[in-house]
């Protein structure tokens, strides 16, 4: 704009004042001038553009008015109403101002400006003038007369700061319209917007002065979405400015601005349309702290809940995704932490989210994994539906995590989606289906070691599972469908919980009663063991014991706390009992008060757990009459997602899992007369729980319920004679239980038995055998005579000694239960008679035992087939063997029969545990595990598990790998906890297996050719894999105790055969490479044994002093490969110990201990393996079982491949070659662990008692895995081809 030339005023510069107004000059008082300003503002007021003569008239006062005596004028009323006829000359006379001199306009302009002060006060009287005034001035845009000034950006910032500051919740929209009006005027037709000015605006969204002026943040916010296009440009600049060229200095915002860009964006994204790609610019940074600076932004900016942002710029998304693997832990921090906000506000970002978070889930930073699961778990406590599997699998697997926070995040996490979706169905049943997992998962870890897992189950069971604050028939409708979903391992670990929580009860009962008892030091002695005990049950076990000693204390002081205690322990208590008595002692402890009271705290831990929370004899009430609904099809079992019968299925086995438990809470004749009416349903495992139930709470049926007396009797009797097996044992030990004539009910189930006995109906011969075993079991003197010819002339000659059936030859090892031949399952039921029957006698008067064990053994070598008239298949003689062995382990865990087993026949009963089905070994391993790590068994049976380092499939390996570091410290801590301990030794110790392993190993049928690197690689193998698990810790000298036991045993002979020189040279090679082992894995075993070790004396016979035995039966050659290893040579059939091909045979490839876990050191992690019996197993573990125990399985390539040798044994053909095997001639399987072959005149027959002739050193034709060395010599003309040939008849060696 050009301004004109000063005009002139008319008639001479004299000022021409409107008609009523006399001359205003400071001669006059403030009041006149105001008077009379008052009128000139009218005229102003009235006067528009077209009045030209009005114009010129009054164009000396336009000029007077911006004299220095009005624009300087003190009076506040006077400054206004002169601001308001400058405002509307400025109108009058636009475009062209009446004011040419650049000072004089920036002098108006910022006199009017500080008249707009006045708009603060709304209240005031002036306030309308002063809305007229930025009305006009807006309407007007007065102020863009400026933007020919040089300085005008003072003014503009003036005004700006002016407005920012008026404006105020006061005022109504109006002015804030004009505001805006003028100021977006000032911005959209100006040349650009200055620094300065632009930090005028942005100053006002700051989030320190936001909070402090809302209004001018709104004001700010509407000029800025008013203006965006224009004002883009000076924001990108300012932006590129500061982040990428560094320049902080251009604003004092500088230091501000994430927080701009962050309200920039929410106001509108447009504004910064330049500034983002300077952003991903600002991610990469070498400084992690100005990255960590950009992505709580970023994260703001794609977190907002309408933000688009990810989608309009997939660059900087993904640029933004990468900091999610920043080397900067603060920065991985942020963006976890934002991932919550964007999977709420952004569901369809999840997909982008989820690989990143499951990278995040395994961080080495705990943090960053716990909030992992915060995050996952946020999203879904909002909407299930916004987190997917995937998501809540991450969560799953950190409830293993190895930090104690993380678990206790994620497991409180899952319980918590769990009671809002599952329990209080608040999406719907399918999003209480999509997370049905979670309460088998959360079951599931309280099968883990650590004691905090199982306490956080316990409380997340009584609190979100089933919460105990619930009505007793709702929390135990509750209860009932959870245990009826429940997988097996679930429903395990929940019957474990009420176990150890039973146990816990029962220990503070026996502290309870040992307060009782008058002072003594024995006592003292008994309650500290108590203590121990308990404390083992809490966490943190070292502070567990101090605060127990302390409440151990108290108790002894305070009478009245015992009592509430023992009122709480009392099988009586109800579940609100024990509610008012866990806070009544609470309250008691609670005193003085502190901030933190940890011992309280450990003292609420074991209450939590001895509190009967859920049941009592209410909530058995309730749960009965479930059952009861549920038989009756009246309840609502279909609309829970559960069948009827499997309700009542698993309804009883809660109810029979709480009679272990809680029996007292049973004692009615309304739940006995329901459990009556479940005896007499078709679903035998109904009833089979029914019996059980009846068996574990009805000791006071007979005295006080009368009539259920006389109902149960007939039904329970039926049972024992006709029911199924399960069925009969339970009849018969719930007579035994419960009736106090129990010799008169079994003699009337006994005799009617022993009468129909009948070998030649099997199928009607098994649950006759179950019941008399039993009744046999429980009253030895009373049918003692009977029993003993029912063993001679029926058990053992008419039944076991022979075979009435022909088998079906499928070829298979192992068939499932119902595939079974009933003789089999007859002759199996018949073996468990045996060993029941001498179990009840517990003596060996009449060398029944003797005879038994004969016949055990027999059957062992025989392979199952007693009678060895082979019409007995495969698949039976697995079950007979298995039998077997399993009989003479329980026969073993009776001392009296221990003392007879003999070393062959413990070698037999070993030897199971490497068979030739997989099953049969998988059932022996657990079985002998079950009966070591509860100190049933002899210690020399822990030996057994060495003999596992053979096995082919690395799954068998790693079972029998965690059940001796089981059993090991199952022995430990039991010689840590009694005293009396340390004088039975020998028989705990675990280091003592190492005399019974090197015995058993060096009479291994395997190990014929004792200086052959292949079988001393095999020893050295299973050496190692018991040693290991030993060596772990050099705890009191251990190592060098170990090296004794094996140097001393070199200094004696093998009892077993004392004048044999092969089977003690065998001896001494096996205690020199067990020498080698401990001297190769441990520094510190050539330090002096602290004590000189026992060696068992039916093993090993001492010799004379002068009897020294110093020769190194290992050679030094022998000794390096053995540690260094060599290359296996390619396959050959007449190698000992070697894979031998068949056609059609699957080869395994044999894995040592090492593929299980490192043999290079002493403190090799364990292998963590699930060695629960009822585990899926692996696809590969199935494969491999599957092939093994087949006849002739299918070979895949890929299993070739993986399994197989690189070069072909000589027996191999390709499918084009194969033939098929000839008429007369099986296909072999697997062979089994070889056994010592029979004499071949040593027939099996039949003694008094029934059983076989002495199998004297293994007497029997058991078949070999490799030839006899004489049957070698023979044979070393024999060709290649004839060797191949007769390759494809053997069976193929058990790998290991």
């Amino acid at each position: 704009m050009e301004f004109p030339q000063q005009q002139k005023p008319a008639g001479d510069g004299k000022i021409v004042y409107p008609p009523g107004v006399k001359e205003i000059t400071d001669k006059i008082s403030n009041d006149e001038v105001v008077k009379r300003l008052k009128m000139v503002v009218k005229t102003y007021m009235d006067m528009d553009q077209d009045s030209e003569e009005e114009k010129q008239q009054y164009l000396g006062l336009a000029l007077h008015l911006a004299s220095e005596f009005f624009l300087r004028n003190p009076n506040k009323d006077v400054r206004l109403l002169v601001a308001c006829c400058l405002a509307d000359i400025f109108r009058i006379y636009a475009p062209e101002a009446p004011y040419t001199s650049h000072d004089k306009l920036k002098e108006i302009f910022l006199f009017i400006t500080r008249q707009l002060k006045g708009l603060e006060d709304t209240k005031s009287p002036q306030f309308n003038r002063y809305f007229y005034l930025l009305e006009n001035l807006a309407w007007v845009k007065s102020y863009n007369i400026c933007f020919e000034l040089e300085d005008c950006n003072e003014i503009f910032i003036q005004l700006f700061k002016t407005l920012f500051s008026v404006i105020s919740n006061n005022h109504n929209q109006k002015v804030q319209l004009h505001m805006i009006d003028l100021m977006s005027s000032i911005i959209m037709e100006g040349d650009g917007v200055t620094q300065e000015l632009l930090d005028t605006i942005l100053i006002n969204l700051i989030p320190a002065l936001k909070n402090l002026n809302k209004q001018a943040y709104d004001l700010a916010k509407i000029l800025l979405k008013r203006t965006v296009q224009t004002i883009e440009t000076c924001i990108a600049n300012f932006f590129n400015q500061v982040l990428v060229m560094g320049k902080s200095s251009v604003s004092d915002l500088s230091e501000h601005v994430f927080d701009l860009i962050q309200e920039l964006f929410a106001i509108d994204p447009m504004l910064l349309t330049s500034v983002m790609p300077q952003l991903e610019f600002k991610l990469k940074s070498n400084d992690g702290e100005e990255r960590l600076a950009v992505v709580r932004l970023l994260a703001k900016l794609f977190g907002a809940k309408d933000s688009e942002l990810a989608s309009q710029n997939r660059p900087l998304w993904q640029c933004f995704l990468g900091r999610f693997n920043d080397i900067h832990v603060p920065v991985r921090l942020e963006c976890v932490k934002f991932a919550s906000h964007c999977l709420m506000n952004h569901p369809d970002l999840a997909r982008d989210l989820t690989e990143y978070l499951k990278v995040r889930s395994h961080d080495p930073e705990e943090a960053i994994r716990h909030d992992v699961i915060v995050t996952i778990i946020n999203a879904g406590k909002k909407d299930l539906n916004l987190v997917n599997d995937q998501l809540l699998g991450f969560v799953r697997e950190r409830t293993l995590d190895k930090r104690w926070r993380v678990r206790k995040e994620a497991m409180m996490g899952l319980a918590q989606l769990y009671k809002k979706y599952c329990l209080h169905h608040e999406a719907g049943k399918e999003s209480a289906l999509k997370i049905s997992w979670i309460k088998d998962k959360l079951l599931h870890i309280y099968y883990q070691n650590s004691i905090d897992d199982k306490l956080l189950v316990e409380k997340i069971f009584a609190q979100y599972m089933v919460p105990h604050s619930l009505e007793t028939e709702e929390k135990m409708k509750c209860l009932y469908y959870l245990y009826a979903c429940l997988d097996a391992n679930a429903v395990k670990a929940l019957n474990e919980m009420w176990k150890c929580q039973n146990m816990l009860r029962g220990l503070v009962k026996e502290l309870l009663d040992l307060h009782k008892l008058p002072v003594s030091e024995a006592n003292s002695t008994a309650m500290f063991g108590k203590l121990m005990n308990i404390a083992k049950n809490l966490p943190d076990a070292g502070k567990a014991q101090d605060f127990m000693k302390k409440f151990n204390q108290v108790l002894s002081e305070d009478e009245k706390l015992r009592v509430q205690l023992e009122t709480l322990i009392s099988p009586t208590c109800s579940c609100k009992q024990a509610e008012i008595c866990v806070r009544e002692i609470t309250r008691k402890l609670t005193f003085p008060k502190q901030p933190t009271n940890p011992f309280l705290e450990m003292v609420k831990f074991l209450l939590e757990r001895i509190a009967p929370v859920h049941i009592d004899s209410e909530a058995i009430s309730a749960l009965v009459k479930l059952l009861n609904k549920s038989i009756e099809g009246t309840a609502d079992d279909d609309e829970e997602g559960v069948t009827p019968d499997t309700a009542i299925r698993s309804g009883l086995e809660l109810l029979k899992v709480l009679s272990f438990t809680h029996p007292t809470a049973f004692h009615s004749a309304e739940t006995y007369e329901s459990l009556l009416q479940c005896l007499k349903m078709e679903d035998d495992k109904v009833a089979e729980a029914a019996i059980q139930i009846f068996r574990n709470t009805g000791q006071k049926i007979e005295t006080e319920l009368p009539q259920i007396r006389s109902t149960l009797i007939p039904i329970l009797h039926q049972k024992a004679k006709r029911g199924t097996p399960h069925q009969a044992k339970q009849a018969v030990h719930c007579i035994h239980a419960i009736f106090n004539n129990k010799e008169v009910q079994l003699a009337q189930i006994f005799e009617p038995l022993s009468r129909s006995l009948n070998a030649d109906v099997p199928e009607q011969l098994i649950t006759p055998l179950v019941s008399l075993g039993h009744i046999a079991m429980l009253a030895p003197d009373q049918f003692a005579s009977p029993m003993k010819s029912i063993v001679a002339n029926f058990i053992v000659k008419d039944l076991l000694m022979n075979d009435r059936t022909v088998g079906n030859k499928n070829g298979k090892l192992w068939t499932t239960d119902e595939e079974v031949s009933p003789e089999v399952l007859a002759k199996v039921q018949a073996i468990k008679l045996l060993v029941r029957w001498l179990l009840g006698m517990k003596n060996n008067q009449s060398k029944s035992a003797n005879s038994t064990l004969r016949l055990l053994s027999a059957m062992l070598v025989s392979e199952g087939d007693l009678t060895e008239q082979k019409k007995i298949n495969k698949s039976d003689m697995s079950r007979l063997r298995l039998a077997a062995g399993a009989a003479i382990m329980k026969l073993a865990q009776e001392p009296c029969y221990h003392e007879i087993i003999t070393p062959e026949q413990f070698q037999l009963c070993g030897l199971v545990i490497n068979d030739e089905c997989y099953q049969v070994r998988q059932i022996f391993a657990q079985k002998l595990h079950l009966a070591l790590v509860k100190l049933l068994l002899p210690l020399e049976y822990l030996a057994v598990f060495a003999l596992c380092a053979k096995d082919p499939v690395k799954e068998r390996r790693a079972h029998a790998r965690q059940c001796l570091l089981k059993n090991i410290s199952v022995r430990r801590e039991y010689i840590k906890q009694n005293p009396l301990a340390q004088e039975k030794l020998v028989s705990l110790l675990p280091e003592y297996v190492v005399p019974y392993m090197i015995h058993l190993l060096a009479h291994d049928p395997d190990f014929t050719k004792p200086h052959e690197y292949e079988q001393l690689k095999d020893i050295k193998e299973c050496l190692w894999f018991m040693l290991e698990v030993l060596m772990t810790k050099n705890e009191n000298n251990s190592h060098a105790f170990l090296r004794k036991m094996a140097e001393n045993i070199k200094q004696t002979k093998d009892a077993q055969c004392p004048e044999d020189v092969k089977a003690n040279e065998k001896l001494y090679i096996v205690c020199d490479v067990a020498l080698f082992v401990i001297a190769n894995k441990s520094t510190a075993c050539h330090l002096d044994c602290p004590k000189e070790p026992v060696l068992p004396s039916n093993f090993f016979l001492v010799q004379d002093k002068d009897f020294k035995n110093d020769k190194e039966y290992l050679m030094a050659e022998m000794r390096q490969m053995l540690l260094t290893g060599k290359p296996k040579p390619a396959p050959v059939l007449a190698t000992v110990n070697k894979p031998l091909t068949v056609l059609g045979r699957r080869i395994f490839k044999t894995t040592t201990a090492s593929d299980t876990t490192s043999n290079t050191s002493t403190n090799s992690s364990p292998l963590i393996s699930n060695i629960n019996k009822n585990s899926s197993t692996t696809t590969e573990s199935s494969e491999s079982r599957a092939q093994e125990n087949n006849e002739n399985p299918v070979i895949k390539n890929v299993e070739e491949k993986k399994d197989a040798p690189s070069q072909k044994a000589p027996s191999q053909k390709t499918p084009s070659q194969k033939a098929a095997p000839d008429a007369g001639t099986e296909a072999s399987p697997v062979k089994r662990r070889g056994r010592p072959p029979k004499a071949p005149g040593a027939s099996a027959a039949v003694e008094k008692e029934g059983t076989v002739a002495p199998a004297g050193g293994g007497a029997g034709r058991g078949r070999k895995r490799a030839a006899d060395a004489s049957a070698d010599a023979v044979n070393t003309k024999t060709s290649k081809q004839q060797q191949n040939d007769e390759g494809t008849k053997r069976q193929i060696d058990l790998q290991r």
